[in-house]
C-alpha cells in the first residue's frame, strides 16, 4: 500500500467522466488499497479514483467508526428529498459550502469480489458521501453544485467548517 497525490482543482481528470472498470482484478484491489491509505492519511470521509489521478469508476468511503466500504461502477439509481449540508473535498483543499444533496439515495455497483452490491442510505453522512464520491466520478465537484463562487467560504481555522466533511 501506498499513499498517492491528491489531484486539485484545475486538473482536467477531475472535469472527466471516469471509464467503467472492466473487470476487478489485482490492479484495481491495490489501487483500492492506496485509495484507503490515501483517503485516512489525509482525514477525507471518501475518495473517488479521480482524486488521485486514476480515471476509473472506483470509490472508498470510510465513515468513521464504520467497515471502508467499496464501490466499482458505482451508479445512484434512485435518490429522493433535498437537504442543505456542509461539505469539503480533498481535491478543494482549505474551502467548505454549504449544498443540497439528497435526504435518501440508492446505490448499485460492486464489491472488490466482484460480487454486485446495493447500498441504501438516509439523512446521513453516508448519503452525503455516496452522491460525492459518486459526482466523482461523473466528473463533477461540489462546487459545480454551487450559485456562485461567493458560497465558497475558505477554512480560516481549525473550528471554521466544522462539520465539513472532507470528501
Amino acid at each position: 500500500m501506498a499513499t498517492r497525490p491528491i489531484t486539485v482543482l484545475g486538473e482536467a481528470v477531475l472535469h472527466q467522466k471516469a471509464k467503467r472498470v472492466p473487470q476487478v482484478d489485482g490492479s484495481i484491489r491495490r489501487l483500492v488499497e492506496d485509495m484507503i491509505e490515501t483517503m485516512h492519511e489525509n482525514s477525507g470521509v471518501g475518495l473517488a479514483a479521480p482524486q488521485v489521478g486514476v480515471p476509473l469508476r472506483v470509490v472508498v468511503i470510510g465513515i468513521p467508526g464504520e467497515e471502508v466500504i467499496t464501490l466499482i461502477n458505482p451508479e445512484i439509481v434512485k435518490r429522493s428529498g433535498e437537504r442543505r449540508v456542509v461539505e469539503g473535498c480533498l481535491s478543494v483543499p482549505g474551502y467548505w459550502a454549504e449544498v443540497t444533496r439528497s435526504v435518501s439515495v440508492t446505490v448499485k455497483g460492486r464489491d472488490l469480489q466482484g460480487r454486485q452490491v446495493r447500498i441504501k442510505a438516509k439523512d446521513d453522512l453516508l448519503a452525503q458521501a455516496l452522491e460525492h464520491e459518486i459526482d466523482h466520478v461523473n466528473g463533477v465537484l461540489y462546487i459545480d453544485h454551487l450559485e456562485s463562487m461567493d458560497e465558497l467560504r475558505k477554512t480560516a481555522t481549525e473550528t471554521e467548517g466544522e462539520g465539513a466533511a472532507e470528501l
